[in-house]
């Protein structure tokens, strides 16, 4: 097996805002994938998928968005972005930075939740061959599991922001495990899950430009049947915004995979090594 080699460097996007990037190859590569991370999750949560795909000859990309981990700057309270941002500005820069990391080969993609959202948002989404989707749905309260609602609508009227008036941002830790969070991200997507269509009213309109209808990749999307946020229900809603790529959906329960839970983040731990070798798979198979 080849050594493993992994760098980290800045990257910045087209309007010159610092990106932190990470590089995971083995000296023979044969595909190129991009990872994009959920909200909240710094790129070192998919160290270990990076290190397997790598392991089965993929140079393999992973970034923090603006205002998360390494992307984060000083003055968070001060900055001044919108949550698509990630889609137009910082997606189409780690995918321009893995193509030069990876030239002539097909670039892949790997979405976790808002990582699959997005895509749409790139204004050349046809630079990526093919997306495996992992639990990835629309983020409207009404559609997620019961038992889960009473923390998300806690977290949208009361935590987010009571947060937000104290720090200017929505601090990590505590109720909110994930990064601390900036105002524009939380503020369009608190909008965005308390309306049954989550963005795609806001299409027509208030997110232009985008390119959701240019999008012709296969999309292959795996959903767990734990998974409070993306159910099969919420996949299917969240597909209907990429009316052109052909796209399928994949439920898996925990006992398949040889675990006792995987919920919304579970399929990027340790002990999910079948499951990344068969995203691999489907990814280079195209």
């Amino acid at each position: 097996m080849d050594a493993i080699t992994v760098t980290d460097f800045m990257r910045p996007a087209a309007d010159g805002f610092p990106l932190s990037m990470q590089l995971t190859t083995a000296a023979t590569a044969t595909s190129a994938v991009l990872i994009s991370s959920a909200t909240g999750f710094p790129k070192g949560f998919y160290n270990r998928v990076a290190r397997r795909l790598a392991e089965r000859g993929a140079v393999v990309l992973t970034y923090d968005y603006r205002g998360i981990a390494g992307s984060r700057p000083d003055d968070l309270a001060a900055m001044k972005m919108d949550y698509p941002d990630w889609g137009r500005l910082d997606m189409p820069a780690a995918a321009a930075a893995l193509g030069e990391a990876a030239p002539g080969l097909p670039i892949l993609h790997l979405g976790h939740s808002v990582g699959g959202h997005f895509v749409g948002f790139m204004p050349e989404p046809g630079l990526i061959d093919r997306h495996a989707f992992v639990s990835v749905g629309t983020g409207y309260w009404g559609r997620h599991h019961r038992s889960y609602n009473p923390a998300e609508l806690f977290f949208w009227h009361g935590f987010g922001p009571w947060s937000l008036k104290r720090h200017g941002y929505v601090k990590g830790g505590g109720l909110w495990a994930g990064t601390d969070l900036p105002r524009g991200v939380f503020e369009t997507w608190r909008r965005w899950c308390l309306a049954p269509a989550y963005f795609r009213d806001e299409l027509a309109g208030r997110l232009r430009p985008h390119a959701f209808d240019r999008v012709t990749a296969p999309i292959r999307s795996w959903v767990f049947t734990d998974d409070p946020i993306a159910t099969p229900t919420t996949a299917r809603d969240l597909l209907g915004v990429y009316p052109n790529a052909p796209a399928e959906i994949v439920v898996r329960r925990p006992a398949d995979q040889g675990v006792r839970r995987i919920g919304h983040d579970g399929a990027f731990r340790a002990g999910m090594e079948p499951l990344w070798d068969e995203i691999h798979d489907w990814l280079v198979a195209g």
